[in-house]
């Protein structure tokens, strides 16, 4: 199961997300994801829309071998190299999760990534027992 929940004593989306998501049945914390292949070869580098293709990919495999879809994920972590990079890797966040079904979402700039990428995703999803 899970709900959307909403309330206007708070500060509404100003993206694709939502304030909060209830969700019951399992757990599944997939880790951060990078723009890498599944043969270890990074992409698009310099690239923001590009490698978040990829780690969408990343995800999107992690998720279906857990019996799960981006429709199940409850919440993600986004963590950028340059938050001026926030707009046009948010562009292909929204093809993933539309504004009325998106998960909880915390977007952070930090100093460093692996491997000196410009994107790494982490999500919580709960799949069904």
């Amino acid at each position: 199961m899970r709900q959307i929940v909403r309330t206007e004593n708070a500060p509404a989306p100003v993206g694709p997300y939502n304030q909060a998501v209830l969700a019951t049945g399992q757990m599944l914390f997939v880790a951060g994801q990078i723009p890498l292949t599944p043969d270890g070869e990074l992409v698009a580098s310099g690239d923001i829309a590009g490698q978040t293709e990829q780690v969408f990919a990343n995800l999107e495999a992690i998720l279906k071998a857990a019996g799960a879809s981006f429709a199940d994920v409850v919440k993600t972590t986004v963590f950028l190299d340059d938050m001026n990079d926030f707009a046009a890797m948010n562009a292909v966040y929204a093809k993933y999760f539309d504004e009325t079904n998106a998960p909880a979402r915390a977007a952070v700039e930090v100093s460093r990534l692996p491997k000196d990428v410009l994107v790494e995703i982490e999500c919580i999803a709960m799949v069904s027992a």
